[in-house]
């Protein structure tokens, strides 16, 4: 297939892009200092700023997918309003350019912990991740109401972190994923994997999963 990816140079990012291309895909990176890709066979570096829809509908056209890995950085200052100004305008620029396959990497804040209670609302969960989280939860509430888009939304495990890569996951829906009493967790190499799996033989189209070593 021929994957349009955003977010190439951060941690789910970075893992995705050489997943893709071993797999034999096509892979466009949309980037907005395309110096920071390394070229590779069956890669196109755009330039591109991902919070300008249209930008983002001119490098994704003739896409089959398009991948987001988008976090504007976790400690920019305005996190929570950058990380959905660069989601609205992504899903936009993806419907503007005739794309209806697009998979997105949130949080794992907005799993549920409890009856009505998503992990971001709880009182251990680390300040420092709350924007983020909380923009990602909302993130997955818009993109609920979308119409024309063929959609997927992956929550990573609570506990998401570099190692091998095993081909190996759990798949879970709402909830986090445990290994008894403590939380799941999974390799970043692992999410691409998950990730890829569900590009190439999609089983959540319009809905929202998380997956664990």
């Amino acid at each position: 297939m021929h994957i349009a990816l955003i977010g190439a140079t951060g941690f789910v990012g970075s893992a995705v892009l050489p997943e893709l291309l071993q797999r034999g895909h096509r892979v466009t990176v949309l980037a907005r200092t395309p110096s920071k890709i390394a070229a590779r066979d069956g890669l196109t570096v755009v330039q591109a700023d991902v919070q300008d829809a249209a930008q983002v509908a001119a490098a994704v056209q003739g896409a089959d997918a398009v991948v987001s890995a988008y976090n504007p950085g976790w400690t920019a200052p305005d996190l929570y309003d950058q990380f959905l100004r660069g989601f609205d305008a992504i899903c936009a620029g993806v419907q503007a350019a005739g794309v209806r396959r697009l998979l997105v990497v949130g949080g794992a804040g907005s799993l549920y912990v409890a009856p009505g209670v998503q992990l971001v609302d709880t009182p251990q969960f680390p300040a420092e991740w709350k924007a983020g989280a909380l923009a990602a939860r909302d993130a997955l509430n818009r993109i609920r109401t979308l119409d024309g888009l063929d959609w997927t939304f992956l929550s990573p495990p609570i506990l998401l972190q570099p190692g091998e890569r095993t081909g190996q996951y759990r798949v879970g829906q709402d909830a986090p994923l445990m290994n008894g009493e403590q939380p799941g967790s999974i390799s970043v190499a692992d999410l691409a994997v998950a990730m890829t799996d569900e590009l190439e033989q999609p089983r959540h189209l319009r809905q929202r999963f998380t997956v664990a070593n």
